[in-house]
């Protein structure tokens, strides 16, 4: 059973609960505020981060509307966050297309929403990955096995950097760090013959139902790391977290969203989550192995306009801080 199909069956059964469908109905307009402190093995006493992460908008009126956005936006600046990381999705999947349009919605131009996004600000920048909607909604990159995508191109516009296997070192107080892109892990969608795998660094999995390969490269992505000082890792999708290998040693922090925590939860438990392993990453902060992993619930829905037991969130990490 994919998410859609589920979350079709969640529709249906509110219209046969008042209290369930108003709520679930409600939920995606809510904005609450999700803090995490952090505090990774061998992270620098002198270094304490706040970073802000907004994740999953898939932008369209009337649910992720202009004015939304501007509402996050301003949101997320009142946090006074050290830096921002936006961990892709922006744009809105086929199923948010069709019921937009069935009242009277439709699809915002991401030169709009990237212009919002683009009136974020923190001293130490503002950083943004991909997710495979944003990729999945460009016809022209499909049909390359490649970038560039035009929902990164609007960003970059609007000043935000966007990476793709790539690295910067920031530093806060002369102390240095890391923030790392990671590609998306289901950025081509393949047809039956799986033509497309010659374009990505290796087929992954079924997503939402469709074959899809990644363009994702953490080996290159960590090249890109010139010293031993800490990194903060952004990817779309965390089944990364669970493929790192010794790799994973060098990553401090992994941030990440897609699984929209669920986008239906009951009593923490989520039926259905796009990932190939189940639950492990659903939402939160999760340590294994002595690595941290923090998932955002997201922003935005997909399917269907309903969450339930998992309201938007912006999510803030003082990293560094005392544990929560």
């Amino acid at each position: 059973m994919y998410r859609r199909t589920f979350l079709k069956g969640m529709l249906g059964l509110s219209a046969t609960g008042a209290t369930f469908g108003s709520y679930a109905l409600a939920q995606p307009f809510r904005l609450r505020v999700t803090r995490y402190a952090v505090s990774p093995r061998g992270w620098p006493s002198g270094l304490r981060l706040k970073l802000a992460v907004i994740a999953d908008l898939h932008v369209i009126d009337p649910w992720m509307s202009l004015p939304r956005v501007a509402q996050i936006v301003a949101r997320t600046n009142a946090l006074e966050p050290d830096a921002v990381l936006l961990l892709g999705d922006y744009l809105p999947n086929r199923g948010m297309r069709r019921w937009a349009n069935r009242v009277g919605g439709g699809v915002i131009s991401p030169e709009h929403w990237s212009r919002e996004l683009g009136n974020l600000r923190a001293p130490l920048g503002v950083h943004a990955v991909l997710g495979n909607h944003d990729w999945w909604g460009d016809r022209a990159a499909q049909q390359r096995g490649c970038g560039p995508v035009q929902a990164g191109l609007a960003m970059e516009r609007s000043g935000i950097s966007v990476y793709e296997n790539n690295a910067v070192r920031l530093n806060k107080q002369g102390v240095p760090f890391w923030v790392a892109g990671l590609g998306d892990q289901a950025a081509l969608l393949m047809d039956a013959s799986h033509s497309r795998r010659r374009f990505a660094t290796g087929a992954k999995t079924m997503m939402d139902g469709y074959p899809t390969a990644g363009v994702d490269d953490l080996a290159g992505t960590l090249r890109r790391i010139t010293d031993d000082a800490p990194v903060i890792l952004m990817a779309h999708e965390p089944d990364i977290f669970a493929e790192m290998g010794d790799m994973g040693d060098r990553v401090s922090l992994t941030v990440c969203g897609h699984t929209h925590g669920g986008q239906v939860r009951l009593l923490n438990y989520a039926p259905i989550v796009p990932s190939r392993y189940g639950g492990r990453f659903t939402y939160g902060h999760i340590v294994e192995e002595g690595r941290h992993l923090v998932v955002s619930a997201g922003l935005g829905c997909s399917g269907l306009p309903i969450r339930f037991g998992a309201p938007p969130e912006i999510v803030m990490i003082e990293v560094g801080g005392e544990r929560a």
